[in-house]
Parts: structure tokens; sequence; C-alpha cells
């Protein structure tokens, strides 16, 4: 079977998911099995689709064009590649987590849930293989249009509340700055395709924009791509928080936020090409942006009781890494941007699998009520542990080698500021991140009547979520270290998104 044909396979495995999800729906066992089972054929389509490309074929499927210059294309490149092999597989786990939160908290509208989710997927693949920005925003609001049901998802005025700031925020922000951003772009280089090297040099060189309007319309692609949570546009993140644990998980590590970041990604990459950005410097003021933004969400999530709002503060300041490392513009800069990508996703949705597992478990939320549980969920906050470390940056995290790379990127560019503020944030990462296991390894409990965890058979006393979630978490957990040792082939996997055009 050829490269092009997988790639409109990979589409449409989640579609059919859908549908099977909708048939089945009656019957919680045959439904949720098709849903896993679907998961696990597209991470072997992506898998085989991604020996090709990283081997340096660039497949391509073109399914048609809406209005000239406007076609819905794909075409898979490394980065796009990278991230489809993180939403396929992040989807296998989260189903299968997902099967036992849902169950386990005996949440309604089960079939509902499970095929938004499918269809989120089917708009993280879309945009992770779009060949052209009008598709990356036909992908980008699919994803959020899917997402909305599963932020609101209980139905409380709460759920309401939230999902209209989620909407509001990144519709307004989309349709305001993203699409007005990409009708300029058209009218200056008479094409909207990413190709290596960018599409704007050209009008640069003619004197067709400015490098203040080069500068206003950067700001239009990344504060428009909402979805990277860039400071002002943000507050959408910790709104959603009011979802399900496993729709946490899917927006802070499978699919949303991650398009976002990814859109950031290609538009700095393909759109404007690496050495504009370097010669005119008009990123820059964005990289700022990013470096204030990563050091007050960590801020702020250090005051924060509640476990899921201080991970989504988290997902802010970690997202801004990403971002920062586009607008440096260094091939170091962006290998890193792109390596935490991964490396994100994987440690984030660990983290929110733990938050997942005690509520269920233990019905706690607060991080003040968590004092002595590591003692009856070993499993769910060693890989809390394990995770917070690739996160924060050490070895042997994953999160260490991407961090190295974007301070390289910092230092390169002689932005020693920025440097700091990436030292500082790590720092603070492990303020708001260490406490939380060992708060529940190290303190007793402040209940009287878990003080039976003194006695007895150690095993006797473990009340750990059920299995389909415990495993998942610690599968993830893993994988955090798993990235650290597989960093070199990632490297050599992004390589040539940082090459010249030939």
């Amino acid at each position: 079977m050829s490269p092009d044909h997988l790639i409109w396979i990979s589409l449409a495995l989640p579609l059919l998911a859908v549908g099977l999800i909708v048939l089945f729906g009656k019957s919680p066992d045959l439904r949720d099995g098709a849903s896993g089972t679907v998961a696990g054929l597209l991470l072997i389509v992506v898998a085989s689709l991604s020996i090709g490309v990283f081997s340096g074929k660039r497949p391509e499927w073109h399914l048609g064009e809406m209005l000239p210059g406007f076609e819905i294309a794909f075409r898979v490149e490394p980065l796009g590649m990278l991230f489809a092999l993180v939403a396929s597989g992040l989807w296998i786990l989260t189903t299968a987590y997902a099967v036992g939160y849902m169950r386990g908290h005996h949440e309604i509208h089960q079939t509902r849930f499970f095929a938004c989710f499918a269809i989120a997927i089917f708009a993280a693949l879309s945009a992770a293989f779009s060949a052209n920005l009008f598709t990356l925003f036909v992908a980008y609001e699919v994803m959020t249009i899917s997402t909305y049901p599963l932020v609101t998802h209980h139905g409380t005025d709460e759920a309401k509340r939230g999902g209209r700031i989620y909407l509001g925020i990144l519709l307004s922000t989309s349709i305001a700055f993203f699409m007005l951003a990409i009708v300029w772009t058209w009218s200056l280089a008479g094409t909207l395709d990413f190709q290596l090297g960018g599409i704007l040099s050209t009008a640069v060189a003619e004197n067709r924009i400015s490098q203040t309007g080069l500068g206003v319309l950067i700001g239009l692609f990344t504060f428009g791509i909402g979805k990277a949570a860039l400071m002002p546009f943000h507050r959408w993140l910790p709104a959603a928080m009011v979802a399900p644990t496993p729709v946490s998980a899917l927006l802070h590590a499978v699919a949303v936020v991650k398009v976002g970041v990814f859109s950031v990604m290609k538009v700095c990459v393909y759109i404007f090409g690496l050495e504009l950005l370097r010669e005119t410097g008009v990123s820059l003021y964005l990289a700022y942006v990013a470096g204030f933004t990563l050091v007050v969400a960590s801020l702020v999530a250090m005051t924060k009781d509640n476990l899921k709002a201080r991970l989504a503060y988290s997902t802010i300041g970690q997202l801004a890494y990403i971002t920062l490392g586009a607008m440096l513009a260094t091939p170091n800069s962006v290998i890193g941007g792109g390596m935490h990508i991964a490396m994100h996703a994987v440690g984030k949705i660990t983290l929110f699998f733990c938050a997942g597992a005690i509520y269920v478990a233990a019905h706690k939320k607060n991080i003040s009520d968590m004092e002595g549980l590591g003692r009856k969920m070993p499993f769910t906050f060693a890989a809390f542990l394990i995770a917070s470390v690739s996160i924060i940056g050490l070895p042997p995290g994953g999160g260490a080698w991407s961090k190295w790379f974007l301070a390289l990127g910092t230092v390169e560019t002689h932005q020693y500021l920025l440097t700091a503020a990436l030292m500082v944030s790590s720092l603070l990462n492990i303020a708001y991140l260490v406490p939380i296991p060992m708060r529940a390894f190290m303190k007793p409990s402040k209940s009287e009547d878990e003080s039976e965890s003194e006695t007895g058979n150690w095993f006797s006393n473990m009340q750990e979520a059920p299995a389909m979630c415990v495993v998942p978490l610690c599968v993830t957990a893993i994988g955090s270290v798993v990235l650290f040792f597989a960093a070199q082939w990632i490297y050599q996997a992004l390589l040539p998104i940082t090459a010249m055009p030939s």
C-alpha cells in the first residue's frame, strides 16, 4: 500500500470509530471495544506512514479545491509526522483510561463523549498532515467545535460557563486574527501552501510588506492561534477544567493545545521561514511574550490548591516553551520546541491521568487533602513523580533534552534574559510539582480513620483506582523515561525542518 493511501486511511479511521461508537452506543462493551480497536489500527497505519516520511519521502493526498487557491490537501513532513505519532499513540491509552474513569465515576452520555473524542483525533491528524493554511484552519475549527461538548459534558451551570469561555475565546481569536492573517498571507504570496523556507521572502524582497507589517502579521498568527494559550488569550484553558479528567488529558496532551503550538511551529517554519525570522527579528517580541507567559503561569500554578487547576496553569507555561522555540527561529530552538511537543504530551497526560485516578479512588481534588494518600495509591503517585521530573526538565525525563535545546536557542541569539526565564520557570516547576507526591508519601494522613495504613499487609492497604485507570498512567510514566533515551532519534527526525530549501 502506497504512503499516499495511508494518509486517507489514517484520516478515515477516526471517522470509522465515530460510526461504530454511535452504532454500538447501547452496548458499552462493544462500543468501547470498537473505539480501542480502531485506535490500535490507527497507530499501526500512522507508524507505517512514518517509516517513509522519516526516510525522506513526502507523501501527498489532495481531496479537492473549495475555491480557487483554497484546497483541502495533505502533505506529510517530519514535524507533522511526530505530532501524528503522539496523537495516535496516546489515543489508545486515553481511550483505555477514559473507559476506566467514565465507568468508575458512573458518568452519563458516554457514547457522545467517545464519539466527540474520536472526531477530535480526526481533527488533530488533519492538522498534522495539512499541506496548506486553509486545510490547517479547517482542522483547527473542527477541533474547537468537536471538543465543546466534551468541555460542557456535565451540563452544570459551571460547565456551561466554562464552555462559553472556551468557545468564545477560541472562535473569536481564530476569526478575528487567524483568518485575517491567512487572507493577508494569500494577498502577499498568492499561495497558502506550506513550503520549506517559507513563502513570504519574495514579498519582503519586493517591498510588498514592511518589517513592521511582517511583525504585525506574525502577531496575528500567534495570537489568532488561541489554542497555543499565550497570554492574554489563555483563560479558556483553566475554564475548560470543568470537564471530566479524560477530557483534560485530551485538551492538554493529545489534541487541543498541541494543535495550537504545532500550528505556531508550522507557520514559523513553512510560512515565514526560519531565515527570514532570524534576519528581520520580527518575532523576537513574541519570544518575550512567551517568556513572560511561562514565568507568570508557573507563579500562578503555585497558588492553586485544586490539582487540575495547578496542572492547567502548568500547561500554559509549558506551551510557552514551544512558542518560544518557534519565535527564536534557530535550528536548536525549533528542534527543542518540536521535541517538547512530544515530551510534554507524554509527561502532562500522565499527570492528568493521576489526577483523575485520585478523584476516582479517593474523591479528592485539592492538593491539601492528599497528605498520606501515596501509601494507599503508590503506583499513581510514583507515576506522578516520574512525569514531574520530565516536565521540570531533569534526567531521566524526556523534557531534559527539549529544554536543553531551547536554552541553547536563547544563548545562540544572545537573549540571556530568556535564558534566565527558562531557568526560573524550571525552578518554579519543581516548587509546584514535587511537593504533591512528597506530601502524599511523606506526610501522615489528616484523616484519623486511615490510621490502619500503618498496619496490615502492604497490598491490603492499597486503594488504587481501577486497573483501566492505573495501567495507562504507569505506561505513560515509563514513556516519559523512554523519551529521554529516544532523544537522538527525535532530533534526527526533526533535523530536516531546519534545513535551507534546495
